[in-house]
């Protein structure tokens, strides 16, 4: 058992990088062509678990990167002529 605390239900259905599992409603989800089954163990589950979360933190470490290369830069010391 993990002491991981769950990720919160989501309102909408979400595909975890184009790949054919998607969250929806707090379950995991594999989705085919030909319909889909929900993802009961425990074990596969919370590695997709970890994994969204992973993608969550990389997407908003480059969302922060955009930003910053959006904001002027700020004056360096020693470099005015």
């Amino acid at each position: 058992m993990s002491s991981r605390t769950p990720s919160p239900p989501l309102a909408r259905s979400e595909r975890l990088a184009r790949s054919p599992v998607v969250r929806r409603g707090g379950q995991w989800w594999l989705v085919t062509g030909s319909g889909s089954i929900l993802a009961t163990d425990p074990t596969f589950t919370g590695e997709l678990d970890r994994f969204a979360d992973a993608m969550t933190a990389a997407d908003q470490a480059v969302a922060d990167l955009h930003s910053q290369q959006d904001d002027p830069p700020s004056p360096r010391p020693g470099r005015q002529r």
